[in-house]
Order: C-alpha cells, then structure tokens, then sequence
C-alpha cells in the first residue's frame, strides 16, 4: 500500500535536526507516511503555514497566534528556553536604554523572540535581516544592536558583542520562573484527529530516540551548526531538546497561554488564541 506523503519541515538547527534524527535516519517507524523533510528557516516556514503548505512544521509560537485556526500544536516538540532565550546584543558601549533608540536588526517579525523583545522594551526601530547573519553585521557596525536566536546565543562574544538582554531570563522574571515559549510543530487540522495523533506520536518516538542516543543524534546535527563544535552543538541541543520538548507539560503550556494571552492585552496579535495541543 503506498504511503501518504506528508511535507515535515523544520528548520536547519542543530536542535531540530537533533529531533528528527531518528525519523530522517530511518530508526523510527514512519508507519503509514512518506515524511519528506524539507529544511528551511524559521521565518520562512512561518510563512509557509500561513499558507497551508506543510503538513507538519516547526513554528514560532508568535506565528501560531495567526495560524491556529488551520493548525494545532503537538504536545511534542517544544523548543522552551528555561532561564535563557533569544538575546538583544550589541557592540561594547551600548547601554539598553540606548539600544531603544536605535535600529535593531531582527530575525523576522513573525519570530516568538520579536514578540517578547517587543514585550519587554516596547516600540521599537527594527530591520529583518537572515538570523544567521545578525551578529556579523552588527559586529560590522551596520547595525548599532542584533537580536540572535539559535546557536548566535553561545557564540556571540567571540565576535565581540555583548549581552543587552537575555529574553528567557526576562520572562521567567515577568512569570514566576516559567519558561519562554518559542517554537512547537504545528500540524495542520485538516489531516483529521486520529493521523494528527498517530504522526504525533511518531514525532514524539524520534525525540525520545534521539535523547536516548545522544552522541550519534548530536553529531548528526552538528552538520547543521554554523561554527559549533561538538561541544557546543551538544550544549545548544541541551538548552532546546529536554524534558519540555517530548511534552510541554503543565507548565509549557501555561506558558504559551500567558505568552499569547499578554501579547493580545498589549495589541501586539490579532486575536485572543485558544491553544489547542495534540497528544
């Protein structure tokens, strides 16, 4: 019987990659579905689901505030930053009280660490530009502050930049000690609750396997880290793929709905938004 094909997308992270390792390497059952992994950048895939290309795709939990009417969140695959997150940097100099008044290069607006850094700091200057290339360019001097997410968060200061504000630190504050949500994968409503279930579980396979052979998993996604090394790609994967990422439990999930639920208090998303988590 042929498989259904089914478009699963992430981004090129070693933290992703780590996720999918056993599905993309064959070690977990795909059961009924041909998973054909396409890799592309956070904002880029956000974009995507806005149009209802993909099956099956890492979001950024802002994003989904604008897509939960045609997708859902599975319960597995949460990248949660406890205690740290997405950070604002800058040339040494630069106070945070003036990096407000400056042009701040972003990794996307649809991003959960634009959402937050709008949260946290207000209105603010900002230009879009490719996340890989934010710490180069403000190392440069094109921009006078960056806003990094991914692995820019542990190799920042080899390019001289400092730290302004570390987002996940700033929301456990404003939280009690929860932690900042920024991705999940979102799986779109119109394959039906049973296949959005079964596949769930079978992404939820793949992290576990990956946690459960972590040097092979790890030197897997290492392919995908710009400028990491073993120990560092090993690092990154820690900080993004733990407990929280095989299920958000209660309290990823209060999370996001505080997350969500302030973003609309402040006019910052369309609507209130009622997450809805499969599995």
């Amino acid at each position: 019987m042929e498989k259904m094909k089914i478009l699963l997308a992430h981004s090129p992270d070693p933290d992703d990659a780590f996720m999918f390792y056993g599905l993309a390497k064959g070690f977990v059952d795909s059961g009924p579905y041909d998973f054909q992994h396409t890799l592309q950048d956070i904002e880029s895939l956000n974009r995507r689901c806005l149009k209802q290309e993909l099956h099956i795709s890492a979001v950024s939990i802002h994003a989904y505030a604008h897509l939960h009417e045609h997708y859902a969140l599975l319960a597995c695959g949460a990248s949660m930053g406890d205690g740290y997150g997405p950070m604002l940097v800058a040339r040494p100099g630069l106070s945070l009280e003036e990096a407000k008044t400056k042009k701040i290069a972003v990794p996307g607006t649809l991003t959960s660490a634009f959402l937050a850094l709008r949260m946290a700091i207000g209105e603010f200057d900002y230009e879009v530009v490719t996340f890989d290339e934010i710490t180069g360019r403000v190392a440069a001097g094109e921009f006078d502050a960056g806003l990094i997410i991914h692995e820019g968060q542990l190799t920042y200061a080899s390019e001289g930049l400092e730290l302004l504000l570390d987002l996940g630190i700033w929301w456990g504050k404003e939280t009690g000690g929860l932690p900042l949500p920024l991705g999940g994968n979102a799986i779109r409503r119109d394959l039906g609750k049973e296949r959005m279930e079964e596949m769930g579980r079978i992404l939820k396979e793949s992290i576990a396997f990956a946690l459960e052979h972590r040097e092979e998993a790890v030197a897997y996604a290492l392919e995908f880290g710009r400028g990491l090394d073993m120990d560092l790609a090993d690092r990154f994967v820690g900080m993004y793929v733990n407990e929280l990422t095989l299920d958000y439990g209660e309290r990823g999930r209060e999370s996001i709905r505080l997350f969500l639920d302030r973003a609309h208090r402040e006019g910052l998303i369309p609507e209130a938004v009622n997450v809805e988590f499969i599995g």
